[in-house]
């Protein structure tokens, strides 16, 4: 079974010190999305990186809708993982959809981690009655409508949108490039799954120390989501990060990376 995981997720190890870091990528991403924060912090702290079923280098074969109808699947491939390579008291730092990823896995094995890093991430993305998730029910069958009828022009579409960072358009054509890799039907599946899943009620129960490094002009996650987590989760904070866009571990790397290593110190 082991290295069956390692193949299905492509994990790779690396790095040198006790602590070990995790780094989940979000959606329409891969594990190369890292590159920046793995150089800063390989030296000191035992890295951890792998792909989502369905993303990078992942055994696509170990896909199915079935299986990955839920964002719970994915945080099972977290813990397989975390067992296989028996891995306790790690940090997690999770981009977007992984946020709740590790959320969930550490709501099943809290030891698993002892602080968890979310990137724009986000429990719920539509709107609901005294909550601002920053999508109607409208924008997202559009985005969905979109995805399918052209993916490919989807992508070099929103990828500019999503990365905000119109003086660099080599970033937006990287991200385009690792969204185009996915399957168009995984994809699609993906993205309708993460959109329409609503985790609020689960902010509450998580145990595990939590940093919540929000961007701005984010258009997956407004600034009120949060803040939104950071009211719900017990032991959190908040930091708004001088950083633009969807990803900012890969537009402003320095800025997310300064950001983790002042919250590990402490």
């Amino acid at each position: 079974m082991g290295n069956s995981i390692v193949q299905r997720n492509n994990v790779k190890v690396l790095g040198n010190g006790s602590q070990t870091i995790i780094f989940a990528h979000g959606f329409g991403s891969d594990q190369t999305a890292w590159r920046p924060q793995v150089a800063s912090f390989s030296s000191d702290f035992r890295i951890v990186l792998f792909d989502h079923v369905g993303a990078g280098k992942s055994d696509f074969s170990a896909y199915s809708p079935r299986r990955y109808s839920s964002l719970y699947s994915y945080a099972e491939d977290l813990l397989d993982l975390c067992a296989e390579l028996k891995l306790t008291k790690t940090i997690l730092v999770g981009h977007s959809v992984s946020g709740m990823v590790s959320l969930l896995a550490a709501l099943v094995e809290p030891d698993c981690f002892s602080q968890l890093f979310f990137i724009d991430a986000s429990p719920r993305y539509l709107n609901d009655a005294g909550y601002y998730g920053g999508f109607e029910q409208s924008d997202l069958d559009a985005l969905y409508e979109s995805m399918s009828s052209n993916y490919y022009a989807w992508a070099s579409g929103f990828a500019p949108i999503a990365m905000a960072t119109q003086d660099r358009p080599e970033l937006a054509r990287e991200f385009a490039n690792t969204l185009t890799a996915i399957r168009p039907d995984i994809a699609q599946a993906v993205a309708k799954m993460i959109f329409q899943s609503d985790h609020r009620a689960e902010l509450p129960r998580l145990t595990v120390p939590t940093v919540i490094l929000q961007a701005s002009d984010d258009i997956a996650v407004p600034p009120e989501v949060g803040q939104y987590m950071a009211d719900k989760i017990p032991f959190s904070k908040l930091l708004n990060i001088d950083a633009k866009g969807h990803l900012p571990h890969i537009s402003a790397p320095d800025v997310v990376t300064s950001a983790i290593a002042s919250c590990l110190s402490t």
